[in-house]
């Protein structure tokens, strides 16, 4: 049998010549986890460049059709994201593209791009400084010709229980009482010395490794206000986890836990309270969970702006944030 022409070839395409065992219209079809590096402008006016994994999804309108053209979105994915800066017209255009190409098909569009964002954090005191990485997703969605956006993130803090620190401070008041006689005159170097031993501070509060995941809804036009609404999250709570850490930087961040001692509650109205005053910030929630030292399990607060139709306290972030 001679060999069939490259040229004369027909390849069969069963998404579009076959139709559906079951007819139906889908929310979304689409890809997950497409690798591409991304670049965006920091605060400074720097490109910076990031390994990112996209979710592209159309919906589909027609019942009757077996299924989208997967490998257009994959290809508008890299030409888009791969050739110039990630912007809000940039996500709008692209889009614009997943829709454009399957119009027959679709009229919502959604993309969403995850990736690690590399911060140099000054330590509190000392001269030294390092690199915090902050899980950042960036979804875009199309409906009908409106476009929105939002920014979800997760950041890291510190978190002292105030039921513990008053536990804690009547037991050294108790031991005070025990040590020092009442009504006799206290000796200063002696009060000092009990003051800076085990024995005198003879219980501490507990502390944990405490999460806060926002999602915000942005006005478009404003652009990607990652590191701004990062630092406002961290300024909300006061105790953001360090990097480079010497015993001057480990004081003052203890001095800072006790000054700001929270529950989750507290945590998740502070943020509330921040995210509130920010014009950019059409909507928000925000999820504060305290990983207790206490006990096995977290305890949680869910935080929203209210707004009509808008985020809800059920609301879960779209998978989760990071690379998984």
């Amino acid at each position: 049998m001679p060999p069939v022409e490259n040229a004369l070839r027909t390849l069969p395409d069963i998404a579009k010549e076959v139709k559906p065992f079951v007819a139906g219209t889908l929310e979304w079809v689409g890809m997950g986890e497409i690798e591409v590096p991304i670049s965006l402008a920091d605060q400074a006016g720097r490109t910076v460049q990031s390994g990112a994994r996209v979710t592209a999804y159309v919906n589909l309108n027609k019942p009757e059709v077996r299924g989208i053209h997967m490998s257009r979105l994959y290809l508008h994915v890299d030409s888009v994201l791969t050739n110039e800066p990630l912007t809000p017209c940039s996500l709008r255009r692209l889009l614009r593209e997943f829709l454009e190409s399957h119009a027959d098909l679709s009229d919502r569009a959604m993309v969403r791009i995850q990736f690690n964002h590399l911060v140099r954090r000054p330590a509190l005191m000392s001269d030294n400084s390092g690199w915090k990485s902050y899980p950042i997703a960036i979804t875009g969605v199309m409906d009908k010709g409106q476009f929105c956006m939002e920014i979800a993130t997760e950041v890291v803090y510190s978190s002292t229980c105030p039921c513990s620190a008053a536990l804690a401070r009547q037991l050294i008041q108790e031991r005070f009482a025990l040590d020092f006689a009442a009504g006799k005159p206290v000796d200063y170097e002696k009060m000092m010395s009990w003051l800076g031993s085990e024995e005198g501070i003879c219980a501490t509060p507990h502390s944990q490794r405490s999460s806060a995941e926002v999602r915000v809804k942005l006005v478009p036009s404003f652009g990607f206000p990652i590191i701004e609404i990062i630092d406002a999250v961290e300024d909300a709570l006061q105790t953001p986890v360090q990097t480079a850490v010497k015993r001057v930087d480990e004081q003052a961040f203890a001095k800072l836990n006790g000054a700001n001692l929270m529950f989750c509650e507290d945590a998740a109205r502070r943020i509330q309270s921040t995210l509130n005053h920010d014009e950019r910030i059409t909507d928000f929630w925000v999820r504060a969970s305290h990983y207790e030292s206490l006990h096995p399990h977290n305890a949680v607060a869910i935080a929203t702006k209210g707004v009509l139709n808008g985020f809800q306290a059920g609301s879960e972030s779209f998978g989760h944030l990071g690379h998984g």
